[in-house]
């Protein structure tokens, strides 16, 4: 794509400071791995091409990210992209040379990626150069999994609500919808697994997914009691030798006496070890949108989620003033 500057563009150079979009843009774009990602995405979408000219897989994953970071549909994000400067610029569109992808062919991409599994395929290879450049760490987890509301209402074409959600409690409220179970890393706070399932799975079912092979130590609230003597644990010879810390329930917690202010203050260290699970949360489901479910099925949500802790990854790498370079090895 040619950098050749448009008449948007000069129009744009009048402005007096740029938006916080177009900073959030500009960061983004200069640290996704775009070479990368395009390697890994590029032959699976190549070899779906039927009919009319397909786009380059740069520009389609270009636009893909955006309606994730943005938490739009296939019509929004292509309404977006014609309505901002900042989103073309994103996406290397010169308008006056290129006309921006429909929906339909965003859609057409977005099944590619659901279908052959490359929104895991994205965040294992971001994981894979957080540690190459000494970012993310090795030795511990923190676990924790969050509500991703699916709609209830049967006002629909088949008249009916997803089949693959369901229904859960969580105090004194139902949940309708999927889970997101993510395990992230204790040293950095960055995500390194992600699960997708319905809202009534328990949170200690899916433990032992989301620790790596190389953790010595797991934090988790309460949710996860009794977690050692699960027996997917119990007979995993690695599991069974990591050591669980879980929080006490909150119901416990009140319960102690000032005679047992030490016990207090284990809970509270513990807490702000775990606190850094919820960043990620906050990433996903604030500023990315994703309260809500937007597609039926585990499998596209799973691809959307796992897309979206990667760029949240990303988002938390801005933040710190790190990026992937690698760093030098020792002489």
């Amino acid at each position: 794509m040619g950098s050749q500057m448009s008449f948007g563009d000069l129009e744009s150079q009048g402005q007096r400071r740029k938006t916080r979009r177009e900073e959030f843009l500009e960061r983004m774009d200069a640290i996704v791995p775009w070479d990368r990602w395009c390697a890994l995405v590029g032959p699976s979408y190549h070899s779906q091409a039927r009919g009319r000219h397909v786009r380059g897989a740069e520009t389609m994953l270009r636009m893909y990210l955006l309606q994730v970071m943005f938490g739009l549909s296939d019509e929004g994000t292509e309404d977006a992209v014609l309505d901002s400067r900042a989103m073309q610029r994103f996406m290397h569109l010169d308008l006056m040379q290129e006309q921006v992808p429909d929906a339909t062919t965003l859609a057409k991409f977005r099944h590619v990626l659901e279908r052959e599994g490359l929104g895991r395929a994205i965040l294992r290879d971001l994981d894979a150069q957080l540690e190459e450049a000494g970012i993310m760490m090795r030795g511990g987890s923190i676990v924790d999994a969050t509500f991703i509301e699916a709609p209830s209402s049967t006002k629909n074409r088949g008249h009916a609500r997803d089949p693959e959600a369901h229904q859960s409690k969580k105090g004194k409220n139902w949940h309708f919808g999927y889970k997101a179970h993510i395990g992230v890393d204790a040293g950095s706070g960055l995500v390194h697994t992600v699960e997708t399932t319905a809202a009534n799975v328990s949170d200690v079912s899916m433990a032992h997914a989301l620790v790596r092979e190389d953790d010595a130590f797991c934090y988790a609230d309460s949710g996860y009691t009794g977690v050692a003597k699960r027996p997917e644990v119990a007979s995993d010879p690695h599991l069974s030798s990591m050591r669980w810390t879980v929080a006490r329930k909150p119901s416990t917690i009140k319960g102690l006496d000032c005679t047992l202010s030490a016990e207090k203050g284990i809970e509270s260290r513990k807490a702000s070890v775990r606190s850094k699970v919820e960043h990620p949360f906050l990433i996903v489901k604030r500023r990315f949108g994703h309260l809500r479910t937007r597609y039926r099925g585990t499998g596209k949500n799973s691809c959307m989620l796992c897309v979206s802790f990667a760029l949240a990854n990303l988002a938390m790498c801005i933040s710190a003033g790190r990026s992937l370079a690698s760093r030098p090895e020792a002489a």
